[in-house]
């Protein structure tokens, strides 16, 4: 695992092996928004076309969504139901929550995911039973419910403070960057993770939006949000009506396009370039076994080198990202209603088309996991530089948000 480089160049030497590892989720004006904050939106590529298109009748003539029938089948549906989604800005809108550290520090905190199934379902959470398994080490910190239903946390603190900034390498090939640098930099013993030790056990993800400030410092209400205090990620915050409201990655998950909300990387250059939190503490959590007994992360696939081109459909990976061409819809694993393996820890697995492939044309788009695995098995994409594919050692905290079909 890298260490911390904070604010000085990289030798490109270091960078090939490793940047591309970093660069999951990101989109382009993300990735140069130097204030942070900046919605991705979903975009046309992700968005799925109505099912009127090519039909003799009109989209009011259809019937219900399969999904409003039953969740599993074809059609949208929120997971994380806490909020309130906004699809044509990419955005969520969140309960904000107000703790405090042992010594009386505040600290405001988001909550996503829950090893507990009916407080999850209570809470509108998404629910993840493999979280259990990340309660090792400095995986998830320790907390205290108190009689003012509050939380005290006994470890783990977030700097909001730093400037964030990635600079792309000389164009039209921007990977790797030569300079980069986290905007929110967790201490050694942070993670998004808790476990609240008086109220059940139960692991719960719960990022850090901001600390040390109080609620008039942070009264973003009409946006106008000062990053030096909190997530980049967010939009606008509100302490008044107890809300805050954060920016979302388009991506798909077996086909099927999501939306999900990037908060937290374990490695210094995901950070930067995701921009989100350094959350060194993730870094305990055993990656690389996927679906085992006792894993608590789940895969997601990255192309260093897929098709390029606005304008192209088949257009995915990070070369076209850094491009400025958009974000590199990237294929996330098994989500609920889809599959029984949801984590919203992503150990990220990042392929790269064969010399091979790119001669005799085999690149396009993929969206959904066995399709990447096939292509690995007859050794159309390798891991970086003909590596072999596989766990890149790096996990980014991306709990889903919502499913388009």
């Amino acid at each position: 695992m890298l260490t911390f480089l904070k604010k000085h160049s990289t030798p490109n030497s270091v960078l090939i092996g490793v940047l591309t590892i970093a660069l999951l989720m990101t989109s382009i004006p993300a990735l140069f928004a130097q204030d942070g904050g900046m919605a991705e939106g979903i975009g046309d590529e992700a968005a799925p076309a109505p099912a009127s298109v090519g039909a003799d009748i009109p989209l009011t003539y259809f019937g219900p969504s399969p999904s409003e029938i039953q969740r599993e089948l074809i059609g949208p549906y929120q997971l994380l139901k806490a909020g309130e989604l906004d699809q044509e800005a990419g955005t969520i809108t969140l309960p904000l929550y107000e703790g405090q550290m042992e010594d009386g520090t505040s600290v405001w905190y988001i909550l996503t995911d829950s090893t507990d199934k009916q407080n999850a379902d209570a809470l509108g959470l998404v629910h993840s039973a493999k979280l259990a398994y990340s309660n090792v080490g400095r995986g998830a910190r320790r907390a205290r419910l108190e009689t003012d239903g509050t939380l005290t946390f006994f470890a783990g603190t977030v700097d909001f403070s730093p400037e964030r900034f990635v600079t792309p390498g000389e164009m039209p090939t921007a990977f790797p960057p030569t300079e980069f640098s986290p905007g929110a930099i967790g201490d050694e013993d942070y993670s998004p993770l808790i476990v609240i030790e008086n109220a059940g056990g139960h692991v719960y993800n719960a990022p850090i939006i901001a600390m040390g400030v109080t609620a008039e410092q942070l009264s973003f209400c009409e946006g106008l949000v000062d990053y030096s205090l909190v997530h980049n990620k967010v939009m606008r915050l509100c302490p008044e009506e107890q809300t805050v409201t954060l920016a979302l990655t388009a991506a798909f998950s077996f086909a099927r396009p999501i939306l999900y909300l990037s908060m937290d990387a374990s490695e210094a250059m995901t950070a930067a370039i995701e921009d989100v939190t350094l959350a060194p503490g993730l870094n305990d959590i055993l990656v690389g076994r996927d679906d085992g007994a006792f894993s608590a992360v789940e895969r997601i696939f990255a192309f260093a080198n897929g098709p390029v081109g606005t304008e192209n459909p088949q257009r995915q990976g990070l070369n076209s990202a850094l491009l400025g061409e958009g974000g590199p819809l990237n294929v996330s694993g098994g989500i609920p209603t889809i599959a029984t393996d949801y984590s919203p820890l992503w150990d990220l697995n990042l392929g790269e088309w064969t010399q091979d492939a790119l001669d005799k044309g085999y690149t396009s788009r993929l969206t959904e996991e066995f399709a990447i695995l096939g292509m690995v098995q007859k050794g159309w994409v390798t891991g970086p530089g003909g590596a072999p594919f596989g766990s890149t050692g790096i996990i980014i905290n991306c709990p889903v948000v919502f499913r388009f079909l």
